[in-house]
């Protein structure tokens, strides 16, 4: 017969300390995350500043890339703290980022769609 259903295996016990990454691992991934948080920060920058009027889809645009910015933040302070070297924290922060880098890069599809929209009026330049 089976073992009981939640009954813990005799490699897995309540006493083994939580999965750990090494800190080097960790500090890699926080240098590459806070990379392409700069490149949504200047690509928002670079964008809003842009000369013309605003269409709906570029508001959409904005609120999306807003809120992958806010996540791509919230995943650099997750990686700040000491905590994240817990490997369940650091995957916790790494999906939080990839859900960032996915708004933000329906947000950048939505700007370019506006510019569409807009006949390619604007020019970044």
């Amino acid at each position: 017969m089976g073992e009981p259903v939640g009954a813990a295996k005799p490699e897995e016990t309540a006493s083994d300390p939580p999965a750990r990454i090494d800190a080097a691992f960790r500090n890699g991934s926080l240098t590459a995350i806070s990379v392409v948080l700069g490149f949504s920060l200047s690509f928002l920058n670079r964008w809003a500043a842009l000369p013309g009027p605003w269409l709906g889809v570029d508001l959409a645009a904005v609120a999306a890339i807003a809120v992958g910015i806010v996540a791509q933040v919230i995943a650099v302070a997750s990686l700040l703290s000491t905590r994240s070297l817990s490997l369940a924290y650091y995957h916790r922060a790494v999906v939080i980022f990839l859900v960032g880098l996915a708004c933000v890069a329906i947000g950048v599809a939505l700007a370019i769609a506006g510019d569409l929209v807009a006949g390619g009026q604007r020019v970044l330049g």
